[in-house]
């Protein structure tokens, strides 16, 4: 229990640095600096009133236990041992939430992301899917009050998408929108199947955390800029100047294209916001050690066999297979209640951790 009573005094120890930072006469000339100290002071609430509540319970047990102990009248004995276990319990409960919010959590997690859909295995079934899975998006941002912001699309007749690229800002979309790159499979029937056959499509999602300027420097040396009239459906030009914009990192490979909005210039700068969240995830990649280091990783080849989850359409029902999860509410998720999917990666996730960090049990 002392690595867990170390960490608990170090964070209680910053938490009331913070206070007294916030505190002092002329912090609110530097405003940006009151949100960032004001946010960590949140997140460390919890964590310093959980422990202020597990070391009381600990207190107030030992205390009946030291009563009950010393005690010659029966009948105050058998309260103080009733008021021990009343004690431990709250101690248990007490740690158990406190192991809980001590775990180390992703560095990316408040981040806002980027997000890329591309159809994969399936041809215009497929991009209708990855339609879907956009809409499936926007819907979940929208009750989660986040904004959503397309980057780039390539949008087919139907409307379905061979690829759209969109910003997603909002406290924790990170967190919760990780867990969705991979390959996504549907089943059902198409509209244009007269023999009533289950056609099986796929489409992938890349989800990255967006990079700070500050940490992707991007040397303008090393682009190579390329601008062009963008195109719609069908591949018509939708706009008669060149506004749409390719940027090519050249030491990397790495190619962004912005053609959503008619100016050159914010096409631009949507474009690197782009490559630099590509970049940050590259970088995170190696720093991580992974072999899987290049945005490859993330979504395989786009075939069928390579899968995160399938959304059957015939028995309304979705299957996550990374933990074994399926829920026959296939209609309510791609209308954005996907927290009935997320929550448990989420959980998941956090049981890994909490396995990582191995803490002692509550005595």
């Amino acid at each position: 229990m002392a690595g867990i009573e170390t960490r608990l005094r170090a964070l209680e120890d910053r938490f009331a640095e913070i206070s007294e930072q916030l505190s002092a006469p002329d912090i609110y000339e530097d405003l940006d600096r009151v949100q960032r100290l004001s946010q960590e002071q949140s997140k460390l609430r919890d964590v310093v009133e959980v422990g202020r509540a597990w070391r009381d319970a600990h207190r107030a047990a030992r205390e009946a236990e030291e009563m009950a102990r010393g005690e010659s009248d029966e009948e105050m004995r058998t309260l103080a041992e009733d008021e021990e276990r009343l004690q431990r319990a709250a101690e248990e409960e007490a740690f158990e939430r406190l192991r809980l919010l001590l775990v180390p959590s992703d560095p990316n997690d408040d981040r806002d992301v980027v997000v890329e859909i591309r159809a994969g295995t399936g041809g215009d079934e497929a991009a209708l899917f990855a339609g879907d899975l956009f809409r499936m998006y926007a819907r979940y941002a929208e009750r989660l009050k986040w904004r959503v912001e397309v980057l780039d699309s390539n949008e087919t007749a139907g409307h379905g998408f061979k690829e759209v690229v969109f910003e997603v800002h909002g406290h924790g979309a990170y967190s919760r929108l990780k867990f969705e790159s991979g390959v996504h499979r549907v089943q059902r029937v198409p509209e244009t199947e007269s023999q009533g056959r289950i056609h099986t499509s796929a489409a992938s999602v890349v989800v990255l955390p967006e990079a700070d300027d500050v940490e992707v420097d991007v040397d303008e040396k090393d682009l190579k800029i390329d601008v062009y009239r963008s195109t719609g459906p069908g591949g018509q030009s939708v706009n008669t100047t060149d506004s749409a914009v390719r940027i090519t990192h050249l030491p990397t490979g790495l190619v962004v294209t912005c053609q959503d909005e008619k100016s050159q210039h914010k096409n631009k700068a949507k474009a690197l916001r782009v490559l630099r969240a590509r970049l940050l995830d590259l970088a995170q990649a190696e720093r991580q050690a992974e072999l899987t280091a290049t945005r490859r990783s993330y979504v395989g080849s786009g075939d069928r066999s390579e899968k995160i989850r399938t959304y059957n359409f015939p028995q309304s029902r979705i299957t996550d297979h990374r933990v074994g999860l399926t829920v026959y509410q296939l209609d309510k998720v791609l209308a954005g209640e996907l927290d009935m999917v997320v929550e448990p990666l989420m959980q998941e996730e956090q049981a890994r951790r909490l396995l990582e960090e191995e803490p002692e049990p509550a005595r």
